[in-house]
């Protein structure tokens, strides 16, 4: 990557009225706590070089109208390494934040730790896990930009522990150094592309592009509201089905509106956390980020339409858990036929995903709404849905399991899947019925269109909000 900022350059590129820190107290030894000969003279020249006494640049400034604590890596000061003033000057930042209710910024330059202070560096690592587990106990986020190069131990804990990680395209960003790698390793795996293509980074963000996106980040991850989502109302069908297999039908019509409208339609301002930190993505599966409604944030997590992957689910958990910690009200739109269930998926670890999401749903002290806008496909939707605040469109339905599957199941001929689908009791007010959903978006006064010869009851309108009897079904 051409032009490498300073970390003075870095802070003026995203942020305004920097000040300061004040530095903590103490001058290092000269050669530094291992006696390295020559350490103090490297120092030394390093700071004549940058202007700097070391790594590490710590301060608070405005980025596009927040107030935020800004870490900047000095990359020309030894190589952006850690050493244990580095350590005293990040851990005095994180300390700051806390005690003034500020996000932390790291803009990180780094090379890993310093060798001239052996393990004494390496443990660094330590205090400012420690300092960032911290600062995300008492609620600030944490929003890390990695630049050219983020390696080492500085990757592994400022930048890849961050709660939203934006990447500058083609800066080398990996825990393994360019000088450590295996000698036929692919340099390509070493890059900010490809962290956010294995999920381990939130999106590529250009240089100048970098304010105004971290801005939208900080503004809307520093907005906690009590109040709950209420369901978007419905973009397609307001009458309901009169049959089972007539919801079925409805659910699965490529004209029916997907997520993106739904997400276009409730929220403006919209940022995407990409990848569940584990080496996956689930683009075509599962949306997730937050947007605003009426100048409030809300968290969302999507489900597209199609089967959801492993990667998908651990997103959304990621999502829930990150809006839960931020006070952040969440929605989640269902609409999946199911959880996949290909080989790879299995090995993926299909299971423990569906299970991790149920448990940070289940989990949420943050209020959380869903509304299913297609198909609810067992288990693989029911982990996206808010316990006792799920909500349904006119074209949507939920089952234990596809009608056709049932079917099989049952040892039922083909021709019984309509009939199925009519006892699965699939239809959005077959559900309020049971209890699994609190009412039916849209106007109360509509009726079912004649599509059969089963008769339902007028939909609740949404202002209703009518609690699920005491013994909800967890079918």
């Amino acid at each position: 990557m051409a032009d490498r900022l300073s970390a003075r350059e870095a802070v003026a590129l995203v942020a305004d009225d920097f000040t300061e820190l004040p530095h903590p107290a103490g001058e290092p030894a000269p050669d530094g706590p291992l006696g390295w000969p020559g350490y103090g003279a490297a120092r030394a020249r390093a700071a004549e070089r940058t202007g700097e006494r070391e790594s590490v640049v710590c301060g608070t400034a405005s980025v596009e109208g927040t107030r935020a604590v800004v870490v900047a890596f000095e990359f020309g000061f030894l190589g952006g390494s850690l050493g244990e003033r580095t350590g005293d000057r990040l851990v005095a930042a994180y300390d700051h934040a806390r005690a003034h209710r500020l996000p932390v910024v790291p803009l990180v330059a780094t090379g890993g730790s310093r060798m001239q202070e052996g393990m004494l560096a390496l443990t660094q690592l330590q205090r400012v896990a420690r300092a960032s587990a911290l600062t995300r106990e008492a609620g600030l986020p944490q929003i890390a930009v990695v630049r050219d190069p983020t390696t080492g131990g500085g990757w592994a804990t400022l930048g890849a522990g961050a709660d939203v990680v934006l990447a500058l395209p083609g800066a080398q960003v990996g825990f393994a150094g360019s000088r450590v790698r295996p000698a036929d390793a692919d340099p390509a795996a070493y890059t900010a592309e490809a962290q956010v293509a294995a999920g381990t980074a939130d999106a590529l963000v250009r240089p100048e592009e970098l304010r105004g996106t971290l801005g939208r980040w900080l503004r809307l991850l520093t907005r906690p509201s009590t109040a709950p989502v209420p369901p978007p109302p419905p973009l397609g069908a307001t009458d309901l089905p009169a049959t089972g297999w007539a919801a079925v039908r409805r659910a699965r019509s490529p004209e029916r509106p997907r997520a993106t409208a739904y997400l276009d339609a409730c929220l403006t301002s919209r940022v995407t956390l990409s990848g569940d930190r584990c080496g996956g993505t689930d683009p075509d599966g599962m949306l997730c980020g937050f947007g605003e409604q009426e100048g409030r944030t809300v968290a969302y997590a999507a489900q597209t339409g199609a089967a959801t992957r492993p990667a998908g689910y651990r997103t959304a958990a990621r999502l829930v858990r990150l809006a839960d910690r931020l006070g952040i009200p969440v929605l989640t739109l269902v609409d999946t036929p199911g959880a996949a269930n290909d080989a790879e998926a299995e090995r993926q670890g299909a299971g423990a995903a569906i299970a991790d999401l149920f448990g940070a749903v289940a989990a949420a002290r943050t209020p959380v709404t869903t509304l299913v806008v297609g198909e609810g496909g067992s288990g693989g939707a029911l982990a996206l849905a808010a316990p006792g605040n799920t909500w349904a469109t006119p074209d949507s339905y939920f089952s234990v399991i596809a009608p056709e599957l049932a079917a099989a199941i049952l040892k039922r001929p083909p021709q019984e899947v309509e009939e199925t689908a009519d006892r699965l009791r699939v239809r959005p007010q077959d559900l309020v019925e049971l209890g699994v959903v609190r009412g039916v978006v849209g106007p109360a006064d509509r009726t079912p269109a004649p599509e059969g010869p089963r008769s339902a009851a007028p939909h609740p309108a949404p202002q209703e909000r009518r609690p699920p009897p005491p013994a909800a079904h967890d079918a």
